[in-house]
């Protein structure tokens, strides 16, 4: 029996689920929000209290929490794994860009767009993760002047596979964080989790397409259709170029990207969706461990060769 259980953390959508043989759910299901809650405490850049926001603000090496330490390291990955396109670093264009708050402040009609409280200068040439000190023996970071950490997406992903790891002794596990995905395996019955793509800027449509998945691994979308609003009377939205330090300007609407754990899924789509269609396909096609598909602009639909396995 599938139990699952829905709430609200980090912005967004969240849905837990514990596949088992028994009528009741794993009493740790309902554990799994109180997790969020402190990690939000420790990564959220939106609260001024969270440890994150204190290094941000800090002009001196910080000792950091093993959390928040483990979601740098995976950062550190992200980035490198990205050739740079995918950094927390990003951090200070995001908040010029007029994301400042968190989306839900920003929302208003139909949830798309909000004016921004902060208007400036967009950054350029965004720094990397390369320019930050960090100590692991200590386990310190220190943040040069005008670099200001944003997790994002990467602690979303990094949570997800949290979850999974703490519920999948309990049965066939799946976390979805808002599109970051990460799954133990097979239902019991060894059916597959059924995960869909849904059209960009219709999500109470059907599905465009269906994914299906036996093995264990992530699942991440990457998308410029949800979180958008306006400055300056531009529509904008908040997956920032690192290479211009402003909204990626793409062909890509959506990217949704299969990958062994549910972090390097999310990397991987962002990674692809800011460089538009051509490159971010050949980007695919050369890494063996992932598989996507691209929707772009103009409705078309590209596929890697290999996420026909999960079709």
């Amino acid at each position: 029996m599938i139990h699952r259980l829905q709430f609200r953390a980090m912005g967004t959508d969240m849905l837990a689920c514990v596949d088992n043989d028994s009528d009741q759910p794993p009493a740790q299901l309902a554990d799994v929000p109180a997790w969020f809650a402190d990690w939000e405490q420790t990564l959220s850049r939106f609260r001024p209290d969270s440890e994150l926001a204190r290094l941000n603000r800090s002009d001196r090496p910080a000792k950091v929490s093993p959390v928040l330490w483990d979601v740098f390291q995976h950062a550190l990955r992200a980035e490198r794994a990205t050739d740079g396109l995918v950094t927390p670093t990003v951090g200070e264009a995001v908040i010029e860009a007029g994301y400042d708050r968190d989306f839900a402040l920003m929302s208003h009609g139909n949830g798309h767009i909000g004016p921004p409280q902060h208007v400036g200068a967009v950054l350029r040439d965004c720094p990397y993760l390369s320019l930050v000190k960090f100590d692991e023996t200590n386990r310190t970071i220190a943040l040069p002047e005008g670099i200001h950490l944003d997790f994002g997406g990467i602690a979303k992903g990094w949570a997800a596979q949290q979850v999974v790891e703490r519920l999948k002794i309990h049965g066939s596990a799946l976390m979805n964080c808002g599109g970051d995905i990460a799954i133990s395996g097979s239902l019991l019955d060894g059916s597959p989790w059924e995960i869909g793509v849904y059209k960009p800027f219709e999500r109470e449509s059907d599905y465009l397409e269906m994914l299906y998945f036996h093995e264990p691994c992530g699942v991440a979308s990457s998308s410029t259709d949800r979180r958008r609003w306006t400055q300056d009377g531009q529509t904008r939205h908040h997956i920032i170029d690192p290479r211009s330090g402003q909204p990626a300007e793409t062909d890509v609407v959506h990217a949704t990207v299969v990958a062994p754990t549910a972090a390097e899924a999310e990397a991987a789509a962002k990674s692809v969706l800011i460089r538009g269609s051509l490159d971010g396909l050949d980007w695919l096609e050369s890494h063996p461990e992932l598989a996507g598909l691209l929707i772009l602009d103009n409705g078309e639909i590209l596929y890697s060769e290999r996420i026909v396995d999960y079709l």
